[in-house]
């Protein structure tokens, strides 16, 4: 398995063990899918009961995932995806039981579900922060092409699965082997013998982590690209997931046997387009590709909504499953290598967030379009926006091309020691000497330094100019307290935030005066 291989990650033991347990999870996801909603019939559920099935699962994920994706980075990544696969094992297994023993109602089965959700979300983000630490750099973009194949092919697998389990011995059947496939991944966590963290200060607390995040994905505009193209991306192509069981039954005539060809036919795509997509982005770079497999996948959305003959509607699904996995693969591959590790976890629960919100308001939007103006009609309207957002977006939103080094590193003398504890914000100030005639460019290599300084933990930015001496320049910021700051020079800087600090000393005329200012006393009630 050559080095260029889509297949190369998996010759990483770790890697590929968990591979292989995560696909059967899939199976089994999809298979308990099948199984809860046809319970919900037998239990004399109707439409608004069985839809909730699927809220059950999507709603704590939406709600949870950005704190969980916290937890992922201040405890051991490890035991976080134990405790998430503990919980979905437990869910699973207690929907056998329960069902196996004629117990399960509505409501328990709902509510079982929920707690899958939950784990769901505690796992989700850590499961994508783990993938560098399986695999080279280089290696990323094709363990998100794998993972992306993993997740389409049991999606294409697991309804079929479960709906011949469900047919054999019930429902509890499908709850059943689902239990089951969750062993597969705690082995492999439990066997998998992951480096300590480095955390000189010790873990953060979940609130600040959150904080911390939210202010890093502000400050990131590369990082932001990849969720707007993501959330653009995802809105439009859910049209297909969301009408395609509309679009078997009514134009191609199918039952769930043809529905079933139809998602096979979506996962043999992704396969073929795991063979495929590394050796084009090789080619033509990222930004070319996505927009390639962008344009092909609406003309598959839209010859799937036009088309009578599923003849012609099966390879329409395998171009949308090659063209799926390469845009969402590229997007996810991108994210991850611009995150440090120290905010990996909790930056990629924006990715999901941005993700799943997607895919629930695409749903809502093309149903409600279809119920107005038809399936086919519902088709053609996303596939035509797609078109042309992407083409704004190629030009408006491109993603970066560059290979960004995220390791830690640090350009400042360490911050002096405190003789006991500080409490409330710190102001640090940075006095630079710039030269009248270099002044355009060090304002806009400062532009940078303000993204770092807040990507790393400063609140307020900004930068002075003297009247008495032109030439002098006061950069401020201030961080939450000093436990903050000394994060920022010990655990958060990287090396690009160094090269992007090194610009603006190697602009000035003399290097720069800090100095570190405590808050001195909080004001007095008025009256």
């Amino acid at each position: 398995m050559g080095g260029d291989s889509a297949w190369a990650p998996l010759r990483r033991r770790t890697f590929r063990a968990l591979w292989l347990a995560q696909f059967a999870s899939n199976i089994g996801t999809w298979a308990q899918t099948v199984g809860a909603q046809w319970l919900m019939g037998d239990l004399g559920g109707g439409a608004l009961a069985v839809a909730l099935v699927q809220a059950a699962t999507t709603v704590p994920v939406f709600l949870l995932v950005v704190p969980f994706g916290a937890v992922g980075d201040i405890v051991d990544r490890r035991h976080v995806l134990i405790a998430g696969q503990s919980l979905m094992l437990a869910g699973a297994g207690g929907l056998a039981a329960l069902t196996a023993a004629g117990g399960a109602t509505p409501v328990t089965l709902l509510a079982l579900i929920a707690l899958m959700g939950v784990g769901q979300a505690l796992a989700v983000p850590s499961f994508q922060a783990i993938q560098p630490e399986l695999v080279p750099r280089a290696e990323i973009p094709r363990a998100a092409l794998l993972n992306g194949v993993n997740a389409n092919v049991g999606r294409a697998i697991g309804p079929a699965l479960g709906g011949l389990l469900i047919a054999a011995a019930g429902p509890e059947a499908a709850f059943a082997f689902n239990t089951v496939s969750f062993f597969g991944v705690l082995l492999v966590l439990w066997r998998w013998r992951r480096p300590s963290d480095h955390r000189p200060l010790g873990a953060e607390h979940v609130t600040t982590a959150v904080r911390t995040g939210a202010r890093y994905v502000r400050s990131s505009p590369l990082f932001r690209r990849v969720l707007e193209r993501s959330v653009l991306f995802v809105v439009f192509g859910s049209a297909l997931w969301a009408l395609l069981p509309a679009i078997a039954r009514g134009p191609l005539g199918l039952g769930a046997g043809g529905y079933g060809v139809l998602l096979g036919s979506v996962g043999v795509g992704a396969i073929g387009g795991a063979f495929v997509v590394p050796r084009v982005l090789r080619r033509t770079g990222k930004n070319l590709l996505i927009t390639f497999a962008t344009c092909a996948y609406a003309v598959a959305m839209a010859v799937a909504g036009l088309t009578s003959s599923p003849v012609v509607a099966v390879p329409a699904m395998l171009v949308a499953g090659a063209s799926w996995i390469a845009v969402l693969s590229t997007l996810n591959a991108t994210a991850q290598v611009l995150l440090p590790a120290w905010t990996r976890a909790r930056a990629l629960s924006y990715y999901q967030l941005v993700f799943m919100g997607g895919q629930a308001v695409g749903a809502l939007a093309w149903g409600a379009l279809g119920d107005a103006l038809g399936v086919r009609g519902a088709m053609v309207v996303p596939a035509a926006g797609m078109v042309l957002v992407v083409a704004v977006a190629a030009r408006a939103l491109p993603l970066t091309e560059r290979q960004l080094d995220t390791s830690p590193a640090s350009l400042w003398d360490a911050p002096p020691e405190m003789p006991e504890v500080a409490r409330g914000p710190v102001l640090v100030t940075v006095e630079w000497r710039v030269d009248g005639t270099r002044a355009a460019e060090f304002l806009a290599a400062m532009r940078k330094v303000c993204r770092s300084r807040r990507r790393t933990g400063a609140t307020l930015w900004g930068l002075f100019r003297d009247t008495a001496d032109p030439d002098v320049y006061l950069e401020t910021f201030t961080v939450a307290t000093w436990q903050e700051h000394l994060r920022q020079h010990l655990e958060r800087s990287t090396t690009t935030d160094v090269e992007v600090e090194r610009v603006a000393r190697d602009l000035a005329a003399a290097p720069p005066v800090v100095r570190h200012l405590l808050w001195a006393d909080r004001p007095s009630p008025p009256g």
